[in-house]
Parts: structure tokens; C-alpha cells; sequence
């Protein structure tokens, strides 16, 4: 190999020399023999610079991907070969290879796999582990190979040119997967099923990155393999082990989550949803302490929620099956883990809180479909609201002035938690308007010594009413007389308050976005229309010295003065005259 083109493998090596790097590879891309240059200093461990180790494999994938079926039968016998003597090196290296020469290596194990396992290498797996046993760098290069195996088979993407070519090609693609799925479910499924046994049992106390490496493989796998393989007593009942244990109990909840995930019989569900929540009642885990290692919680959030909707996919079937009795059943489980679901909901972190919604919502829609609520239905609709009420609140650490990645993610959230608000006013939309009401006036009173947040999420709540308490073309104040009379004195509140003055950009801004949103409240009450018009106008809005506010608040003017239409005309002359000045354009 021409050395000199190698240095500029090295990630501190010039431009010059990474150019020409670059360049060898494309050479040798195209070259016949190149490959077996590469597949012999592999083989014989000539290179120890890990860049030109990873070098090689990047040329033994090109072949292998690329032009693979030029190849001779003995050719393609050296490519097996080399790959199974560096496999045998790697248990008799003093260090083991850098993880991403272990990745690189497993990837192109995988690419030999799908294009060699049909029809010449029908014992691929078997081989490897021929060679591997339990030896523990054996066995991490087993796992990665599995993990790239079924990444190849469920997870890649298909790099295409044209959108014909991209569904002929997947069509393809999907059909040959379908077959080494089904070819490996008869050949070699129970084998390797019985190998992650041996590792987990072996490694369990003294290894935990295997463990935790199996762990993940058989949650890959045990989607699209027979479930009774891992379903069973002695799979479980070491998964709930590695519950109590702190190293494994992230990937071991990973682990049931996609148990709980695969599609079963609906009775059959109910069951294996039940019995690992009884086996995690009795550990502990179902009381959530604040303090908890919150990772572990959010893998643990995410688990509850997949049981909950489990369940509820569950009860969904039975019901359409006519099962009633069954699907009583399964509610009674689903009304059994509401009260670890709030713990879950009103979690300060977030993460552990989003994890869960999935199954308060689909918990709304049940109660939706019931024709009466029992009286604990009821107090856990309260309730729910209750935990969205407070979880809409901003924190102390949310920054406004220079929003990034941690705000973002709190606005996702915040969307989450109005889709629940929204399905909570499909099942009690009298709850609910009792609920924000009463959480409105009490923060409205005092708003002069609230925290901002409390005052912003109070207004929010009244904004949130709006497509909650869906009406035609925004007729919020006529109609159902309740409703109508709550939202009016709401807004009345509102205007009349003077919160308006609040010092924080939030409140401010969510006082404009509201008032704008009920602009035909201003049609009912037309008195309060120029109190809302001189906060337009002054230091509150298009004076602000935010200039965040000044914008928004000078496009939500527009759009008030605009639905207001014909009752502006008393305050058009006054309006011009205020802002005059801001409508003058400065020369650059």
C-alpha cells in the first residue's frame, strides 16, 4: 500500500495529505485486487494505526456492497476467511480494537451476512459462535455483528437516486429481509436465543456493558421473532433482576418495553402486562421518589406507558370482539396503574412527564367511549388536569431573551400537554372550565405578588379554552349560556385587572395573544376596547422595550383593530395620532 497516501488517514495530518488519502481510496475502489491487499493486513495484524485498520475495512465493505458477485468463488471464500481470523485475533490481543473499528467490522460481517447467509454461508452464526464461545471480546463482537445484522434487516435505508429506482429497489430490498427473517426464525432464531441466555447468566454480576449489550440485542430481535422465545419464566425473571440492579435496569426496562410492545393476543397481553406489574409492585418501583436517578425513571416512564397502552390496545380489541367480560378485566388493569401514571405526569422533569402522555391520552379516550363515569373515573379526570395545569408552567431556568435547545423542547412539550388538555374537554368539558376558572380568578386577584409564571400559565389556560371549547367562527360568547357567562367574566377579568402592566415579557405577551383570540368578546363589551387599545399603544406593546414584543404585539395589533372593525371608528383619529412617530422611517 503506498504509505505515504496513509499518513493522511491520521485525523492531524494536512489538508495535502488528507486529499491524498482521500484520492487512494477512490483508487482503490475501482482497483481488481486492492480488496486483497487489504483483507491480507487484517488478517496478519501488519497495521497498528487504528485509522489505517478502519481504512482496510472501509475498502472490504466497498467491495463486499458494491462488487461482491464479480468476485470468484475463491475469492470470496478469502473474504470469509480474513473475517474469521480477525475474529480469532481479537481474543488474543493484549488491547482490544477502538469501538469504531469494532462497529466498522461488524457492519461488514452484516453486509456478508445478507448477501452470503441463503445460499453459501447458511452456518454464519454457528461459525461465530464456534469461535467466540463466552469469551468476553468474543462475545462483544458477536453482539455488534447482531445488532448490525438487524439493523440490515429492520432498520436501513435505501440510498437511491430516483423515486422509481427507490421503491423498486426497497420493494427488493424488503422482500430479500423478509426471507433471511424467515430463513433465520427456522435455522438459527432458537440458537441465538439460547446464546443471549448463556451471556446474560454468565455476565450478569461481572460485566455489565455485555449485559447491558444483550440486553439491547434482544430487545432489536424480539419484534420480529416468536415471543414465546423471550416471554417465558426464566427470560423474565432475569430481565426483573436486572431491574433492581443500577447498571442494567435502563436497558433491562429498554428490554420489556419492546416485550410489552409486540403485537399478541389481547387476553394473552393482559396477562404478561400483569405479571410484570405485579413482580414490579412487589420490587418497589411503582412508589417514584423525586430524587430517583431520573435517566432511570425516564426509561421507566416510557415502560409504563407502553403497559398502559398495551392494555388499552387490548381492551380496544376485546370490545370489538364482543368479549365483554375480558375487556372489564383488562379496564380494571388499566384503572390499576392510573395512579403510578400521575405519579409519572407530574414528575418535574419533563422527560419522565412526556414519556407517560401517551397513556393519559389514550386513558381520556377509554373514558370517553363510557356511557357514565364512576366516581374515581372522575377524581382521576380531575386529577389529570390537574398535573397538566402545573406542568404547563414555565420554570425558573427557562430562558426568553436567548431561546435555545432546552426551551424548544419545553415548547414540544407544552404542545403534548395541550393535546391531553384538549382530549380532557371531550370527556368533561364542564370540568374543565370549572377547573381554569377557578385557577384563573384566584391568580388574577393576586396578581401583583405572583410569580410570572403562575400569572402566565393562569392566562394560557384561558387561550388553551379556545380550541378546547371548539365553537363556529369564535361565537364563544353566545350559545351555551354557562360557558358563554364563565368565558365572559374570564375575559372581564382580564381586561378590567390591569395585569396587563405585569413585568415579564411571557405574561405580557400571553395578555395580547388572549385578547386577540376572544376579540368577539370586545362585540359583547365593547366598553373595555379602549383600555385593550391603550396597552396596544404604549410601553406595554408597540413601546416595549423588548423588541421580541414590540414585534408580535404589532402584528396581534393589526389583527385586533382589524376583527374590530366598525367599532374602531370612534378611536381611529386618536390611534393615528399615537403612533405617528413609529411609522416614520429613518434614512440609513
Amino acid at each position: 500500500m503506498d504509505e505515504q497516501a496513509l499518513l493522511g488517514l491520521n485525523p492531524n495530518a494536512d489538508a495535502d495529505f488528507r486529499q491524498r488519502a482521500l484520492a487512494y481510496f477512490e483508487q482503490l475502489k475501482i482497483s481488481q485486487d486492492a480488496w486483497q491487499v487489504c483483507a491480507e493486513a487484517l488478517a496478519q495484524s501488519i497495521y497498528s494505526d487504528d485509522h489505517i485498520k478502519f481504512f482496510c475495512f472501509q475498502v472490504l465493505e466497498h467491495q463486499v456492497k458494491f462488487k461482491y458477485s464479480e468476485l470468484t468463488e475463491v475469492q470470496q471464500q478469502l473474504i470469509r476467511e480474513t473475517l474469521i481470523t480477525w475474529l480469532q485475533a481479537q481474543m488474543l490481543n493484549p488491547q482490544p480494537e477502538k469501538t469504531f473499528i469494532r462497529n466498522k467490522a461488524a457492519q461488514v460481517f452484516a453486509l456478508l451476512f445478507v448477501t452470503e447467509y441463503l445460499t453459501k454461508w447458511p452456518k454464519f452464526f454457528f461459525d461465530i459462535l464456534s469461535v467466540v464461545d463466552l469469551n468476553p471480546r468474543g462475545v462483544d463482537m458477536y453482539l455488534r455483528i447482531l445488532m448490525a445484522v438487524d439493523a440490515e434487516l429492520v432498520d436501513r435505508d435505501v440510498v437511491h437516486t430516483s423515486e422509481a429506482s427507490y421503491y423498486f429497489a426497497l420493494t427488493l430490498e424488503a422482500r430479500r429481509n423478509t426471507l433471511l427473517k424467515d430463513t433465520m426464525r427456522e435455522q438459527c432464531i432458537p440458537s441465538l436465543v439460547e446464546s443471549w441466555y448463556q451471556i446474560l447468566q454468565n455476565y450478569q454480576y461481572n460485566n455489565s456493558e455485555l449485559t447491558c449489550q444483550c440486553l439491547e440485542v434482544v430487545g432489536a430481535y424480539v419484534s420480529w421473532i416468536d415471543l414465546s422465545l423471550i416471554a417465558n419464566e426464566r427470560f423474565i425473571n432475569m430481565l426483573l433482576g436486572h431491574m433492581s440492579v443500577e447498571v442494567l435496569r435502563e436497558e433491562a426496562c429498554d428490554c420489556l418495553f419492546e416485550i410489552v410492545n409486540k403485537g399478541m393476543d389481547p387476553i394473552d397481553k393482559t396477562k404478561l402486562v400483569e405479571s410484570l406489574c405485579q413482580v414490579l409492585q412487589s420490587a418497589g418501583l411503582f412508589s417514584i421518589d423525586q430524587e430517583d436517578d431520573v435517566d432511570f425513571l425516564a426509561r421507566f416512564s416510557k415502560l409504563v406507558n407502553g403497559m398502559g397502552q398495551a392494555l388499552i390496545a387490548s381492551w380496544t380489541k376485546l370490545i370489538k370482539n364482543g368479549d365483554m367480560k375480558s375487556a372489564q378485566d383488562t379496564l380494571q388493569a388499566i384503572e390499576a396503574k392510573v395512579a403510578l401514571m400521575l405519579q409519572l405526569l407530574i414528575h418535574e422533569d419533563d422527560d419522565i412527564s412526556s414519556n407517560i402522555i401517551g397513556f393519559c391520552y389514550d386513558y381520556l379516550h377509554i373514558l370517553k367511549q363510557l356511557s357514565a363515569l364512576s366516581d374515581q373515573q372522575k377524581a382521576n379526570v380531575e386529577a389529570i388536569m390537574l398535573a397538566v395545569m402545573k406542568k404547563l408552567t414555565y420554570d425558573e431556568e427557562y430562558n426568553f431573551e436567548n431561546e435555545g435547545e432546552d426551551e424548544a423542547m419545553f415548547v414540544e412539550y407544552r404542545k403534548q400537554l395541550k393535546l391531553l388538555l384538549d382530549r380532557l374537554a371531550q370527556v368533561s368539558p364542564e370540568l374543565l372550565l370549572a377547573s381554569v376558572r377557578r385557577v384563573f380568578n384566584t391568580t388574577l386577584q393576586n396578581w401583583q405578588t405572583t410569580r410570572f409564571m403562575e400569572v402566565e400559565v393562569a392566562i394560557r389556560l384561558l387561550y388553551m379554552l379556545a380550541e378546547a371549547l371548539p365553537v363556529s367562527h369564535g361565537a364563544h360568547f353566545s350559545g351555551d349560556v354557562t360557558k358563554a357567562t364563565a368565558l365572559q367574566d374570564m375575559m372581564r377579568t382580564l381586561v378590567t385587572s390591569g395585569v396587563s402592566a405585569y413585568q415579564h415579557t411571557s405574561v405580557t405577551l400571553e395578555f395580547f395573544e388572549t385578547v386577540v383570540r376572544y376579540e368577539k368578546f370586545f362585540a359583547v363589551e365593547p366598553q373595555h376596547i379602549p383600555t385593550v387599545l391603550m396597552a396596544f399603544l404604549d410601553h406595554r406593546g408597540l413601546r416595549h422595550t423588548s423588541p421580541k414584543v414590540r414585534s408580535r404585539t404589532a402584528y396581534l395589533f393589526s389583527r385586533f383593530v382589524k376583527s374590530l372593525n366598525k367599532q374602531m371608528n370612534p378611536f381611529i383619529e386618536d390611534v393615528l395620532n399615537r403612533i405617528q412617530d413609529l411609522m416614520e422611517l429613518s434614512p440609513p
